[in-house]
Formats: structure tokens, C-alpha cells, sequence
């Protein structure tokens, strides 16, 4: 199966573990050859469970254009006593049998971890030898890799000095990232190593967790840019090497073991090129993609709504201090404006905006953002498989290049240099000029929710298209379970989106998911100067608040030690409030307009943070005039 276009300049040969991705192993193999693999390391309890036999799975595997890059795993051999020794490796002889009808000539060969394990480096040194006798015999070759909890070898480094003195054609080193940089064996140890000696490389990243390395490793595995290891280094410096050969991901994990595998395939191929593009950056290197976007923030957020709920949106935006300023050349489109914030109500009755309504009511469904280069920005997301969107451009209209994003919607790329020249040509039709004195001022961030299972996937478009940075996930406690949380920002804060999901169906993260039927945008969080004139603004315009309980209040003067005429005003605005050290933040919130979409106002003083403190206080306050509008 020939690789995907977008995929064809990349220089590094990709691979996956078929334990990486969900289903049966046919379907799995399936998977793997659609997102453009140009090989897979066959999973032994995968080929335990299938049922084609060896030889069928080997001959699918050439029937889709793939490689059996590897054969794998197999436990427990070095170092064992006598007794153990001669079962162990007459186990290996049927693997031989095993990997000739799957058409690969590698195994893997994981570090002892037996309790029955010898630390005798000789005895090692002696079962390696041998066993590399036994490969070459049958024309088969060994990849050793150190388990980060194997008995006695734990570190490539200790797995690096035994194939070395074996020094046997047969036997050769696998390097797995997991296993190295959870120990924090440093990558510079890797130029050490000969490239003729390593065999393949195996890669996974994860998020750094205070726990023991083998449910670590089973359980929070993820792919290349979704979790905390500088695997861009690590990668840098075994190309430095000279190796040319097989990059394979290797990845257990939870979610993606309930995900859909094309899904994940995909994913997967999508971080191996975000990777190579990283290593290339940090060797000085050229690299087969333009650099990721450095976005200056969000150019307009446009709605979906039919003209009754375009109304209800109005009213919302009047009461948060917006004019519609003008009406589209030829469409029913209004723009509403208000500082450097533009958000567009799409009313036609044909085109994407009006699929989007009928299937999920007035909501979000794109957002723009000013990019410093369109062209560069389509090319690098063509090179990471991310799917362009194109509809019909009436004559004389701006053709905005835009991008499939979360839900279904649309993630617009707007030319910097020509954005005002595009409002000033599209929306000629003036309405009502745009408040001269506007309190909310920019986009601070907006919401996303999707399912608990697509975070991650949704976590590495947003970090190897853009320029961003990945705060850690918290957890926030929902009155009816916990929502995840993680947020994408820019290094500037121009442009910052927040990534929310839960497990629990009750919660009302997956509440909106149920009733919105998919994934979308849940809040927008607009940044204003003075909280309290937005708020007092808004109030005297009729903004339906989320009502916060005198409990919150009473508290916080006390945590805070904050002034009670401060705490007293803030209480008749809705106002919530968190400090780190100097830092302050300030922020109120709308009532949600069809309980989908909702507004948050908020004010930073040095405030680096969302709010996490107060995020319970919300979902309560929520929860409750939900429950309210149920009756």
C-alpha cells in the first residue's frame, strides 16, 4: 500500500508494535497500513489470539505492503541456572520456526526479569553468544533490550556493554525510549553505541508519574509529543550514530486500547513525524517540514445558529458589550466585534454552518487564527496528515484556507499582513460601530470538550501543528465525577486552548458531549482590564450569570485574608477569585445559551494559571441550574 503523499518526504522508515492500536490482529494490520506504515512488529499474545496462523498473518502483511519488522516479545533466557537454561532456549528454536512464516528475521529479547535470574556477567556473556549461534543457524537475528525493571540489566548502558563484548553478527541492541528515559538514562550515552550493533528502535513517550516502571510502562505509554520526555534529544543523538534502520512505536495504553485503531494508527504516524521534525531542529538539521505555527492569536470565532438562536446569541453578546458592526457582501453573516475580539453568527441555510446547526444547534463551529505564513502553515500540516477543508468560494469572496478540527469543525488559517483588508472586503455592510471604550479587550482561551478517549489525539494535533506548550493534566472534581484537564498555549499566551474529558457519563462535561453529540467548544473566556466594570457592565445589560453560593464568598476572605467591602462586591458580581503568590485571577461566567455554550470574563494580574481552584465551584453552580432547568 503506497505511503500517503503528505507523508513522502519524510526520511525515516516507521513502525508500529501491533499491541499499539485496538481489535483483532487482521484488523489491526489493517489499520496500520492505511495511515502509511511501511512496517509492523508483530505482538506475540496478538498472534497467540488471531485466528489466522503464522503463515496467513505473514502473507497479509505482504498482501498490504508491510514489514514484519520485528517478532516480539520474548522473556527470560540470559543468566538462567542450569536447570532452567536448556527449556529456555529450546523455547527460543520455535520462535525461529515462528518468525519465518511472519517473514522477519528479528526478535526481541527482553533483560531477565526472573527471580531465578543469575548476576553473573560471564554466564550472560556466555547464553548471549550461544544464542547467537542458534540465530545465525537459522538466519535469524536477536535484538537485546534492557527492561527499565529487568533483574540485573535495566539500563541500555549495561545492555549496550553485553552485546558489544558478545560481539556476535546475530545479537544486537534494541533501544526502547520508554525504558531509558524513565530511568533518566542520559541520551548523550547513546553515541557510544555502533549503529551496525543497534538493531531497531523502539519509541514511546509518557507523562513523568511517581510509580514503578513496569505499570508505568503498561499503562501510560503515549505516543511521541503527548507526554514529558525530551524524546527530540534522545532521537537526535541515536541519528547521530548513523542509524538509518526502523523507528517503531511501542505503546500500552488504556485509552487506546478502547479508541478506534485507525484512529490511533494515524495518530501514531502523526507523532513519529512530529518527532523526526523535532530531532532534525535540535541536531540543526534541515527538516522535512516547515516549523511549527506561531499563531498571534484568535483572529474570529464564528457560530453556527439558525435566526432564533442567532437572536438568543445576540442578546448575549449586547449584554457582554458587543456591537454587530457589519453584515457579509453576500451572506447571511453578521459580525460581532468588540476590542480585538470578532465573533461571526453564520444564519445561511445551505453550506457547512447549516450542517453544523442541524446536527448540533447554535454552536461553535470554526475559529480562525492569524498565522505569519498561510502557506507554510497548509504545508506542515499536509506533511502531518492533518486533513485540509475546501467548500465552494462564491466570485469575488476571500478564500481562507482551513483545517479539519475538533468535532467536525474548522480551524481557519488568517493571514496576518491582510486580515484587516479581508474584514473590510468581506463584511462591507456597516451596522453599528464597535464600542470605543471595550472593557473585554482579546480571546483569553476557549473550552474544548470531547471524549475522555480523544484528549491525547486532540493533544497532539494542537502540539505539533502549533507552537505550543502542554501544561500538566489536573483533575477536576465534577459533583457527579472527575473531568481531565489539559491546556495548548503559546509561549506568549496569544492564544491558549483548554482540553476537557471525563469517564464519569454523569458528568456535565459528558453531558454536553451526549446532548451536542460529539465533541466541540463548551466555553470561551474573553480577557478584559477591569473585572468589575465588565461585570457591572454586564450586569446592567441583563447577562444571565452563573450564580455563585455565599459559602465561596465566606471562604475566601478567609483563605485570601482579602478585604470583606473586596469580598462583599465580588459576591454581588459572581466574581470568582484565585492567587498565586502575587499573581491574581478574576473571572465570572454566563449562564450557557441552549446549555451548550457559555462565557467566561476574566482578568489576569500576572496569573499564569485557568482557575483550577474554582473550577469545582463552576461545575457545582452549573450542575445546579441545570438540574433547575430539568424541572
Amino acid at each position: 500500500m503506497p505511503v500517503p503523499a503528505a507523508l513522502s518526504a519524510s526520511r525515516m522508515k516507521t513502525s508500529i508494535a501491533t499491541v499499539s492500536v485496538s481489535g483483532a490482529l487482521g484488523d489491526k494490520l489493517v489499520a496500520i497500513a492505511d495511515a502509511g506504515y511501511g512496517g509492523a512488529e508483530i505482538f506475540e499474545n496478538d498472534l497467540l489470539s488471531a485466528p489466522q496462523s503464522a503463515r496467513e498473518i505473514g502473507a497479509l502483511m505482504r498482501e498490504l505492503g508491510l514489514a514484519c519488522t520485528m517478532f516480539q516479545p520474548f522473556r527470560d533466557l540470559e543468566g538462567l541456572p542450569d536447570t532452567m537454561r536448556a527449556r529456555a532456549f529450546e523455547r527460543m528454536k520455535r520462535k525461529f520456526e515462528v518468525m519465518e512464516h511472519l517473514g522477519t528475521d528479528l526478535v526481541l529479547l527482553c533483560s531477565n526479569c526472573s527471580p531465578h535470574a543469575l548476576d553473573d556477567r560471564q554466564r550472560m556473556l556466555d547464553d548471549l553468544h550461544e544464542l547467537g549461534e542458534m540465530a545465525a543457524a537459522h538466519g535469524k537475528r536477536v535484538g537485546y533490550e534492557a527492561l527499565a525493571w529487568g533483574r540485573h540489566v535495566a539500563d541500555h548502558r549495561d545492555a549496550w556493554a553485553l552485546v558489544r563484548d558478545v560481539d556476535h553478527p546475530a545479537i544486537g541492541l534494541v533501544l526502547d525510549s520508554f525504558h531509558s528515559l524513565s530511568r533518566r538514562v542520559p541520551s548523550a550515552s547513546i553515541g557510544d553505541i555502533r549503529a551496525d550493533k543497534l538493531f531497531i528502535v523502539q519509541v514511546a513517550d509518557a507523562p513523568y508519574i511517581e510509580m514503578d516502571h513496569l505499570n508505568w510502562s503498561r499503562h501510560f505509554r503515549c505516543m511521541p509529543g503527548q507526554g514529558d520526555f525530551a524524546l527530540a534529544q534522545w532521537a537526535a543523538a541515536i541519528q547521530r550514530t548513523g542509524y538509518d534502520g526502523w523507528w517503531s512505536l511501542e505503546i500500552f495504553n488504556d485509552r487506546f486500547r478502547a479508541g478506534s485503531a485507525h484512529t490511533i494508527a494515524r495518530d501514531g504516524l502523526r507523532a513519529l513525524r512530529f518527532m523526526e521534525d523535532q530531532a532534525a531542529r535540535a541536531a540543526r538539521r534541515d527538516s522535512p517540514m516547515p516549523p511549527r505555527i506561531q499563531p498571534s492569536g484568535v483572529e474570529f470565532i464564528e457560530f453556527a445558529a439558525a435566526h432564533e438562536e442567532a437572536e438568543d446569541f445576540g442578546k448575549l453578546f449586547t449584554a457582554l458589550g458587543f456591537s454587530p458592526v457589519a453584515r457579509h457582501r453576500s451572506k447571511d453573516v453578521v459580525r460581532w466585534q468588540q476590542g480585538g475580539i470578532n465573533l461571526v453568527v453564520n444564519s445561511e441555510p445551505e453550506g457547512l454552518a447549516h450542517s453544523f446547526d442541524i446536527v448540533h444547534g447554535g454552536s461553535v463551529c470554526a475559529m480562525g487564527i492569524a498565522v505569519p505564513d498561510q502557506s507554510a502553515a497548509l504545508a506542515r500540516a499536509e506533511a502531518l496528515d492533518i486533513p485540509r477543508f475546501r467548500q465552494a468560494v462564491a466570485p469575488g469572496e476571500w478564500e481562507i484556507p482551513s483545517l479539519r478540527g475538533i468535532g467536525g469543525s474548522l480551524l481557519y488559517l488568517v493571514d496576518q499582513a491582510t486580515r484587516d483588508a479581508m474584514w473590510a472586503d468581506e463584511f462591507p455592510v456597516a451596522l453599528q460601530s464597535a464600542p470605543a471604550q471595550p472593557l473585554l479587550t482579546r480571546v483569553d482561551h476557549i473550552a474544548q470538550t470531547m471524549h475522555y478517549e480523544e484528549m491525547l489525539s486532540w493533544l497532539l494535533y494542537y502540539h505539533a501543528l502549533l507552537e505550543v506548550n502542554k501544561t500538566p493534566q489536573l483533575e477536576i472534581a465534577d459533583p457527579m465525577g472527575l473531568v481531565y484537564s489539559q491546556a495548548v498555549e503559546t509561549p506568549d499566551g496569544a492564544l491558549r486552548f483548554t482540553l476537557n474529558g471525563s469517564l464519569a457519563a454523569g458528568s456535565l462535561t459528558s453531558r454536553f458531549i451526549q446532548a451536542y453529540f460529539g465533541a466541540g467548544v463548551q466555553h470561551i473566556a474573553l480577557s478584559c482590564n477591569d473585572i468589575f466594570a465588565a461585570a457591572e457592565q454586564a450586569q446592567a445589560r441583563g447577562l444571565p450569570f452563573l450564580e455563585i453560593g455565599p459559602n465561596y464568598y465566606e471562604d475566601l476572605e478567609a483563605r485570601f485574608d482579602l478585604p470583606a467591602d473586596l469580598v462583599d462586591r465580588m459576591a454581588r458580581l459572581n466574581i470568582l477569585y484565585d492567587r498565586d503568590g502575587d499573581a491574581e485571577y478574576f473571572q465570572f461566567y454566563s449562564r450557557a445559551v441552549a446549555k451548550r455554550v457559555f462565557f467566561e470574563v476574566v482578568e489576569r494580574r500576572g496569573y499564569a494559571g485557568y482557575g483550577a481552584a474554582n473550577a469545582a465551584i463552576r461545575l457545582n453552580a452549573q450542575a445546579k441550574f441545570r438540574e433547575r432547568d430539568e424541572d
